[in-house]
This record gives C-alpha cells, sequence and structure tokens, in this order.
C-alpha cells in the first residue's frame, strides 16, 4: 500500500520522470553561461549549421507573414504545397517515389522521430538501435513503452554495423530497427550494397525500419547517401523515412521536419499530430517551402566548409597521445575515441570515464564537448565541426595541449 500511495502522490510521471535532458543541448547551455560571464569558452557540442538560413528562404518567411490564410488553422498533415513539394524534392534528391498523402510535416526532425515511433511501437516492443546512436533516439523509444536494444559498433568498423550483428540482437519481440546514415553522432555514412543488405534482411524478418536522412546532403569523398526503401524496395511497404530542412539548409530554428511512410502509418501520425501540435507553423512552412523548392547552391557551400573542417578536427585529434579517430565520411561530427587517456592524471585529476574528462576539459582548456556516454558508448567524445575554422582551431590546440599533458 506504501508504494502504491508513493506513486500516486509523485508530482511527476515516472515515465516522464525517467528522460534525461539533451546532452547536447545541455553542453550548449552550460558553454553559453559560461561565456556571458567572461569565459572564452569553445564549444563543440551543439549539432547545428553555424552558418545564416539563406536570403531567399528568411525573404519567403517576410512576405508570408501578410497572407492571410497563414494566420488561420491549416491542415494539421501541412500546406498542400509544401506536402506536394517535399513528395518533388524526396523524388529529385533521393530517388524515392511517393505521393504528397504519403508525407506528413512536423515540428522538426524530432516530432518526426517521436511520431513516428509512437505510431509504430507498442509497450514491450523492442528496437534495434546500432550504437553509439543520438541521445533522443532511445528516449523517444521507452516513452512510447518500447524497448531500446543497442547494436554496438566502435571505430575498428567504421561505426558500421552488420546483418549479421542485427540478426544477434533480433528476438521475437523485436519489431523494428531504427537506421541512421549519414550518422550523428559518428559521421559514418553506410555503403550502398550494405544499406541494401539491412533492408532487405529487415523485409525478409518481417521488421519495420525508420530511417533518419536528416543529414542526407552532407556526404564527402567517395561516400555516397542512398535511401534504403530506392536500394531495397523490399522494405518500401515497411519503412518511415525521417527529414527536415534543418541541417541541409541552416534551419534548425525554423522546425520544420517531415515523415513519409505507408498511408495508413501516415494517417494515424496525422492523427496524433492534429491532438498534440496541430499544424506546424504557417510561417516556417513557407519558410521550408521556399528551401526544398530551391537550388542546393547553400548547402553545397556548407558542405565545401564542413568537409575542410574535419578533415583538420581529425588531423589534429590523431595527432593527440591517447586519441583515435577515423575520418568522417558524413553530417558534421568527429567521435574520437579517447579511452588511451582515461585513468591518467590530467591537470592534477584523474579521469576514468569520459564524462569525467569532459569536466576536466571543460575547466581547464575550456572547450565544451559532449562525452560518449550521451549516445550509448563511454569512453568517446563527439565533436561538432559546425563553428568558425579559427575557432576550431583554437579550440583543438588547448584540447591537445592540455590531454598531452597525461601521464
Amino acid at each position: 500500500m506504501e508504494s502504491q500511495h508513493s506513486t500516486r502522490t509523485a508530482r511527476v510521471s515516472a515515465r516522464i520522470a525517467s528522460i534525461g535532458e539533451s546532452a547536447t543541448l545541455a553542453v550548449d547551455a552550460k558553454s553559453r553561461e559560461l561565456r556571458a560571464l567572461g569565459r572564452p569558452v569553445i564549444t563543440f557540442g551543439v549539432g547545428e549549421p553555424d552558418f545564416p538560413t539563406p536570403d531567399y528562404i528568411v525573404a519567403a518567411a517576410q512576405r508570408a507573414c501578410a497572407v492571410p490564410r497563414f494566420h488561420k488553422y491549416t491542415p494539421t498533415a501541412g500546406l498542400p504545397e509544401l506536402r506536394e513539394a517535399i513528395a518533388a524534392k524526396t523524388a529529385r534528391d533521393s530517388g524515392l517515389v511517393v505521393s504528397p498523402s504519403q508525407v506528413l510535416v512536423t515540428n522538426g526532425g524530432k516530432q518526426a522521430v517521436l511520431q513516428a515511433l509512437a505510431t509504430l511501437l507498442d509497450p514491450g516492443d523492442e528496437m534495434l538501435l546500432p550504437t553509439p546512436h543520438w541521445t533522443t533516439y532511445p528516449e523517444a523509444i521507452r516513452l512510447t513503452g518500447g524497448v531500446p536494444v543497442p547494436v554496438l559498433t566502435n571505430e575498428r568498423s567504421g561505426y558500421l554495423t552488420s546483418v549479421d550483428q542485427l540478426e544477434a540482437h533480433r528476438t521475437d519481440r523485436t519489431k523494428a530497427l531504427l537506421f541512421v546514415s549519414p550518422s550523428n553522432p559518428t559521421g559514418a555514412v553506410y555503403p550502398p550494397e550494405l544499406v541494401a543488405d539491412i533492408g532487405r534482411w529487415a523485409a525478409s524478418t518481417g521488421l519495420w525500419v525508420v530511417t533518419d536522412e536528416i543529414y542526407e546532403h552532407l556526404v564527402y569523398g567517395t561516400a555516397r547517401f542512398v535511401s534504403m526503401p530506392v536500394v531495397a524496395p523490399e522494405i518500401a511497404d515497411r519503412c518511415v523515412v525521417l527529414n527536415g530542412v534543418a541541417k541541409t539548409y541552416a534551419m534548425t530554428g525554423w522546425r520544420v521536419g517531415w515523415m513519409i511512410g505507408p498511408p495508413d502509418v501516415i494517417n494515424a501520425a496525422i492523427s496524433l499530430q492534429s491532438h498534440a501540435t496541430s499544424n506546424v507553423c504557417n510561417v516556417a512552412q513557407a519558410a521550408a517551402l521556399a528551401a526544398v523548392c530551391g537550388d542546393l547552391s547553400a548547402v553545397a557551400q556548407m558542405r565545401e566548409a564542413f568537409d575542410r573542417r574535419r578533415q583538420l578536427m581529425t588531423k589534429m585529434l590523431n595527432e593527440i597521445p591517447g586519441v583515435n579517430c577515423p575520418m568522417p565520411e558524413g553530417a558534421f561530427y568527429c567521435y574520437p575515441s579517447v579511452q588511451g587517456v582515461l585513468g591518467k592524471q590530467i591537470a592534477g585529476q584523474v579521469a576514468h570515464t569520459s564524462a569525467e574528462l569532459a569536466e576536466i576539459v571543460l575547466a581547464h582548456a575550456e572547450v565544451a564537448v559532449v562525452p560518449g556516454e550521451a549516445f550509448g558508448t563511454p569512453g568517446y567524445f563527439r565533436m561538432s565541426a559546425a563553428l568558425a575554422d579559427d575557432d576550431m582551431a583554437e579550440g583543438l590546440t588547448r584540447l591537445g595541449t592540455l590531454l598531452s599533458q597525461a601521464r
């Protein structure tokens, strides 16, 4: 009786109390706080382009403010013209052909993730989650009552999982796979043939796949992005594709993402969104319409900068004793192993975990990084390349100077 009483009188539900704050946003908030106090903190934590939204997109939003139609409720699933444009953009960029009715516009990519999982998973359903993983994925799975099942990868495999690994983690409770390429936090890009193999395996086992394509345009060198339902059409009827304008067009604050999937799944998700948020902000939708209808010249300029920075960052990280960082092929992150530094004395302190090491780095080098604990793999740092070249070089120099003192 006592446990029942304590449960009923808890001020916050157990479901919500179990969620941790986004580690990446927490690091960014701490960095801002320290900079406001005059500390010269350089942050490698936040995952957003450091470029402004292109002018033509901003202009479209400004015009939309004066359109009376946008002052009112619009369809929950999104402006019809935007859903049509997203379907056309998807066919153009990845070769996936869908109808506008298969598109649901969401309040950013995070809502797309949560709604997709809430629509597909029942309590107790297991979802395979290649790890390292973005911080939001396991929390969103748990919020739906699902069970995240980490499938561990490391730098030796290029942070890529395999069909054999996935199959080894599949049980009779497994319902879905969450697949991401290019990857946050590692920058890994799956080769087209491996994407196809995983898609065919998922189809043959009756699994659903939720694939996050938010970094589709940020690939480098010989790496190539492919969409799973295109290279493995067998999975198309059991696949939900997530995307948005945030990373491609430097629009993280505009909060426009989308889901693409089979009609029954999208209709169910529309019903959910009708009770959660209704339509996405119409001005932001107008901006997104301008973005997806425009060319990709803006992202080409950003990609050139990120390409240069990922090479510099990887080179400088690998020059630090005890640090090992594979070259990322996509997104704008490096994911170095710092296991060779752990357990050693640095600035009079000994860090036994990457979380402890990140605190030492912030305190003594005034450099902010996100520890691997946030991504399911202790012993690593995630470092964003979305900062100015001079700041990056200075931050990496500080980091190298500090970690080179490890004894």
